[in-house]
């Protein structure tokens, strides 16, 4: 049985690597050669060579029907993606509210389930049947404190009439990049839009019915109400929202501040429901519900003559699980904690009690089973990977550590109960054991995630754990359901030690060793790095368990990745409607603008450049050039002059500026200005010294215009300059310096730019788009890129490529990330 569990979780792994799916008729072949496969495995022998036959073929079935199921599963939900000609389109629906609504500084957002659809004039749209839905108020979000009246106080299960403007799934695709589609795809979610607010609208926007009684609809309210007792009980409390992760696991509101504290400690996965606090809570549940039982609730009803204690024990300890994974949104780890414990509760019922073996292996198939892409997310491989290294750290150890046993256990003592200082003693050896085994076991998985280890997670998860456990998860839960004034004063009691734990921990993570930091290992990095691991971790009596630390060198000494000698790379990032793009040569690595800021905790630095930047191992830029004011261009700065070293900002912004102000070395963009790395050539070529001087000017007229030249090829990037300064270019000195290899297209090929003189001047032979889909400029104006057609310019855009990255070297070569890693749900 494992061995075709463990078959199954590869074939869908598998399929999740594949650019395409197979035809229908494919995977029912598949499922059919698993049929005769399970049957040969049946009868073949249990011992000898037939023994390893049978594990073989066992395997190879799983793997059949591993990638058939998972074929069969994605193609169904894509198939109710939203048709392409519905695409920005008015539809008024009627549905209702179907997940636990997050409210943010520009509206609300929240899941949507469609249940009828309004007649259209050009007929009636096929619709998916659940839409991500944003209600957004009037105004930037830099203007906006609260939720406008506008917009209403949206609660779960309630059926609404709304007017939507929906678009297809997609998202920014970057390389080791958050990938929102397949997010979706996995959530049910095969479109996304906004609500409209016209007042000219023919169906207006309209509560129907308070509440609508549906299973998921009561578990959402339920959420919510928890939710806000909790913030109403913890008014304007810093840590109100991580006292709501625990309670109900919706971590949506906690501060980016704190997060980045939790991930340098190495706590992450405390701050919400996690299988220890399921774990904890089933067995408070079936402890107390057993000891009732026992006593008959005090009553003469002799109930253990009907039905044992421990049995009905099992299934309360079985209930306040599923009620508390229902509660925390059914994450992966929190769906395998439920159904570890179902198979062991089953066992414990039928009197088949088995080896954890098996139990993590069933727990293993459902969760894939009822989620094939639950594989694609670190929680997955994290959750699974502490269950599986503590298994095998702790096989054949029974034995060694009873005759280990601490000197402070005298003879008398062994032949009489353990008191209660030698039962703790025994309790803190093996926690603390334990803690070492998971430390060590998945370092390496770690960093081939993340690319960073906390090198203080150990002493933060000893501090953290046994409070968070112990203390303010359960006084958080309590809290949640007591009245006031009990409630208040018990969730006031869980708020100050979350204060003061964070206060230890941001101690911790400040400190400069706090974290390793290293670039993404490579997938023999990792395996050498593993085996090392099992090695050290391996039974006493191994031999030569120490040679595992050799394992560990090629991550110990994994650096950055440079181009090589005479060689150029530019990535431009997709980062939605917006400019950035990375210079790398040999030496020197320099920042051309840094994407929008997507709201006050989100922007193109912090979602998409830092982490990029991270997962390479880069720490430092040379030079940073923030072409002017625009958002799109400068909102992600201040997080990549927060979170990486750079030694120099060029920018066309005022000295007032909060850019200007974080920078260590400031300089203003001029034209003339020229610097030399690894035999490529730097020159800023716009703005001149006139447009400083005058007040006339839009910001976009102040873009930084850089040419970066590597022998006979060059890249120009020209920021927002609009015709006018394309113009001024073109009838300029540096005229005889515009002609470029690559263009980044002006404005994002707007209309008011990409004139046909400026481009004649340039003569590119590749054009890169930074544009969002379906962005609200409707960037790049259908004629601006049609001119570059018929020029014969190649086009490329980021909302259809994502990532694009141009390699110079004595050519031009240029690739897209949604193409070399292609996978099926892009590009439907």
């Amino acid at each position: 049985m494992r061995s075709a569990i463990l078959g199954f979780a590869a074939g869908i792994a598998l399929l999740q690597m594949q650019a395409e799916l197979l035809p229908f008729e494919w995977h029912m072949a598949l499922l059919a050669a698993a049929a005769v496969l399970l049957l040969m495995a049946w009868r073949l022998g249990k011992t000898g060579i037939g023994a390893v036959l049978r594990i073989a073929v066992f395997n190879i079935a799983g793997i059949c029907v591993g990638f058939a199921w998972g074929g069969l599963y994605a193609q169904y939900h894509l198939d109710q993606e939203l048709p392409v000609a519905w695409e920005g389109q008015d539809v008024t629906v009627v549905g209702t509210v179907d997940s636990l609504p997050y409210r943010f500084e520009r509206g609300v957002r929240f899941n949507f389930l469609v249940e009828t659809i309004a007649p259209q004039v050009n007929g009636t749209p096929p619709i998916p049947s659940r839409l991500s839905l944003a209600w957004y108020t009037a105004g930037p979000f830099e203007n906006t404190e609260a939720i406008s009246p506008a917009v209403p106080q949206v609660q779960p299960g309630e059926r609404w009439q709304l007017t939507l403007r929906l678009k297809r799934p997609h998202g920014t695709a970057n390389p080791n990049g958050f990938d929102y589609e397949v997010w979706l795809l996995e959530q049910g979610v095969r479109a996304t839009g906004t609500v409209r607010s016209d007042a000219q609208l023919a169906y207006k926007n309209q509560r129907l019915q308070a509440f609508v009684q549906t299973p998921g609809n009561i578990v959402q309210y339920c959420r919510g109400w928890l939710r806000d007792r909790i913030l109403a009980a913890l008014p304007k409390q810093k840590y109100a929202n991580v006292i709501v992760a625990l309670v109900i696991g919706d971590q949506r509101a906690i501060e980016q501040s704190d997060w980045e504290i939790f991930n340098r400690t190495g706590v992450g996965h405390l701050v919400a429901i996690s299988g220890l606090h399921i774990t904890m809570i089933a067995g408070l549940f079936a402890a107390l519900v057993g000891f009732l039982w026992r006593r008959s609730f005090f009553t003469r009803a002799q109930l253990p003559l009907i039905l044992p204690a421990p049995k009905v024990a099992v299934l309360a300890g079985l209930a306040a699980a599923l009620i508390y994974v229902l509660l925390a949104g059914f994450g992966v780890p929190a769906q395998r904690t439920l159904y570890m414990l179902a198979v062991v509760g089953m066992a414990f019922w039928m009197g088949r009690l088995t080896h954890v073996s098996y139990v993590l292996s069933l727990a293993l198939g459902v969760v894939l089973l009822a989620d094939p892409w639950a594989l694609l997310w670190p929680g997955f491989w994290l959750s699974f990977g502490a269950v599986a290294i503590i298994l095998f750290a702790s096989s054949g150890r029974t034995g060694s550590d009873a005759i280990a046993e601490p000197v402070v256990m005298t003879a008398i003592e062994r032949h009489r109960k353990p008191s209660r200082v030698v039962m703790l003693w025994r309790a803190i050896r093996a926690g603390a054991y334990t803690q070492y085994i998971v430390t060590l076991g998945l370092l390496p998985l770690t960093l081939l995630l993340f690319g960073q280890y906390s090198l203080v997670s150990p002493l933060a998860n000893a501090i953290a754990i046994p409070l968070i456990t112990l203390l303010v998860a359960p006084l958080s839960l309590l809290g949640s359901i007591l009245p006031p004034p009990l409630s208040t004063w018990i969730l006031w009691s869980a708020h100050a030690m979350v204060e003061w734990l964070v206060g230890v921990l941001g101690w911790m993570s400040s400190q400069p060793f706090a974290v390793w930091q290293t670039p993404l290992p490579t997938m023999w990095m990792f395996l050498l790095a593993l085996a090392g691991t099992l090695l050290l971790l391996a039974p006493r009596g191994w031999p030569a368990r120490w040679l595992g630390l050799f394992g560990w060198l090629p991550l110990l000494l994994n650096t950055p990745t440079w181009p090589e000698e005479g060689k150029m790379q530019v990535t431009a990032f997709d980062v939605g409607q917006g400019m950035a793009l990375l210079v790398e040569t040999a030496e020197h690595r320099l920042l051309y603008d840094t994407g929008p800021a997507y709201s006050r905790e989100s922007d193109g630095g912090s979602r998409v450049i830092v982490p990029y930047l991270k997962s390479r191992g880069i720490n430092h830029l040379d030079v940073v050039v923030v072409s002017h004011s625009d958002n799109d261009h400068s909102g992600g700065a201040l997080s990549v002059l927060k979170d990486i070293s750079v030694d120099r900002v060029y920018s066309s912004l005022s000295p007032a500026s909060p850019i200007v102000q974080a920078a260590p070395d400031h300089r203003r963009c001029l034209a003339g200005q020229h610097w030399r790395w690894d035999g490529a050539e730097f020159s800023m070529l716009y703005p001149v010294q006139a447009i400083y001087d005058s007040d006339k000017w839009k910001p976009n007229a102040h873009s930084c215009v850089l040419k970066v030249s590597l022998g006979k090829n060059s890249i120009l990037l020209p920021g927002d300059i609009e015709a006018i300064q394309e113009d001024e270019l073109v009838n300029s000195p540096a005229a005889a310096n515009l002609r470029a290899t690559v263009l980044l297209a002006p404005h994002h090929g707007s209309g008011t730019s990409s004139t046909e003189a400026f481009l004649r001047a340039v003569n590119p032979e590749v054009a890169l788009f930074q544009v969002g889909y379906r962005n609200r400029f409707n960037h790049p104006k259908p004629a601006v890129f049609e001119r570059y057609a018929q020029m014969g310019i190649r086009r490329m855009r980021n909302d259809e490529a994502g990532a694009i990255t141009v390699y110079f070297d004595k050519g031009v070569t240029v690739q897209e990330y949604r193409r070399e890693h292609a996978r099926y749900w892009y590009g439907r």
